[in-house]
């Protein structure tokens, strides 16, 4: 069993308290708290609502948000959807979070489907930050921290054009979903395409691209757009049927280090040793690039979103101050880096070993 999947088994063990399960982050629910979620002893309180239970980037992100609410003398719950396509135990979330009085809520959202309990919660008083995945619109939520989802398809896409040196790219895209339309999804695919130095036709639309031309270092063909939900199971049946389709393909993006893992057993499978880039940087992650499943991987910091996005909040609640986007942005960015083993002129990363010390 490989590292990579018993780290998946423990953080699944860790959050498998289910969906919908609330954690307290350091204390026991104050029942004299107000509408202001600030309760006669003054504890702010706040809910974190993640994608799923499972994957190591919301593990991290609870972590880094229950430390700093025991830093900060607030009282956190958290919850989650099933799984990245789950909405409605979002949206249960958010309507527990109103009506416990919360002073804040952090979600990374699961679509559109979750707008109006995030306007339903703002209108109620509370202030919404949204965390990794912008809504859409952007100004549906008080802030947004995340790193720069376009940023890092773009880095990945760099390093795989210079890795080419000039060979034709016969591309796969492994995208997130095929029935809902998330920024986070085609932010990475797009940025992707673009580092590669392919015309992306509309950047915020996935798969309107030519599906044949010329990147930066020569001829490229697209042989398939397919969705993953961006799970292991999902990212192997995506890679099988675009194999299906042409047995050559020699690069591989995937959106997150699960689809990857999944794409990368499907071409271990048939026997195809392409080029797999990701998203992430978990440890897991940053093991798959120093074993060579992975040649490259944009690793992010899921913990210092959770953490900044409890600071904002309690910064609220003391003086109305919400975060202030950084220039030239709608979003507050919390850093993106380069992971590989392989590394191309020219273009800034960090090896393995460095990726490791910063990993989750």
């Amino acid at each position: 069993m490989s590292t990579f999947i018993r780290r998946r088994g423990l953080a699944a063990a860790l959050c498998a308290v289910g969906a919908l399960a609330l954690v307290t982050g350091c204390s026991s629910t104050d029942p004299g708290t107000d509408a202001a979620g600030t309760g006669s002893g003054d504890k702010i309180q706040v809910t974190l609502i993640t994608k799923d239970p499972n994957d190591p980037f919301w593990v991290s992100m609870i972590d880094g948000a229950k430390k700093e609410a025991e830093a900060s003398g607030v009282q956190i719950t958290v919850a989650s959807g099933k799984d990245q396509t789950d909405s409605d135990s979002q949206i249960q979330a958010i309507e527990n979070a109103v009506q416990r009085g919360d002073k804040g809520i952090l979600i990374a959202n699961n679509g559109p489907a979750v707008n109006d309990a995030i306007q339903k919660a703002k209108d109620a008083g509370l202030i919404v930050i949204a965390l990794d995945t912008p809504t859409t619109p952007t100004d549906l939520v008080d802030a947004t921290f995340a790193s720069d989802n376009r940023e890092a398809g773009k880095l990945i896409g760099q390093w795989t054009a210079g890795s080419l040196g000039g060979q034709k790219a016969t591309i796969a895209l492994i995208d997130l979903f095929a029935d809902k339309v998330v920024s986070i999804d085609y932010e990475r695919d797009q940025g992707f395409l673009a580092g590669m130095g392919i015309d992306v036709a509309d950047p915020n639309k996935n798969g309107d691209e030519a599906t044949t031309g010329t990147y930066s270092g020569g001829d490229y063909e697209i042989v398939c757009n397919e969705a993953s939900d961006g799970a292991e199971d999902g990212g192997r049946t995506a890679m099988e049927k675009c194999l299906s389709l042409n047995p050559d393909i020699n690069v591989v993006y995937t959106p997150n280090e699960p689809a990857a893992l999944g794409a990368s057993q499907a071409l271990k499978a048939a026997g195809n040793d392409a080029l797999v880039v990701s998203i992430n940087g978990s440890c897991d992650g940053i093991t798959g690039v120093k074993d060579g499943q992975f040649g490259a991987d944009a690793q992010q910091y899921p913990s210092k979103m959770g953490s900044d996005g409890v600071k904002a909040i309690v910064e609220y609640a003391k003086n109305g101050t919400k975060p202030t986007p950084d220039a030239g942005a709608d979003f507050i960015n919390t850093g993106i880096t380069l992971v590989t083993d392989k590394p191309v002129t020219g273009l800034d990363s960090i090896d393995s070993t460095a990726g490791a010390a910063s990993c989750y």
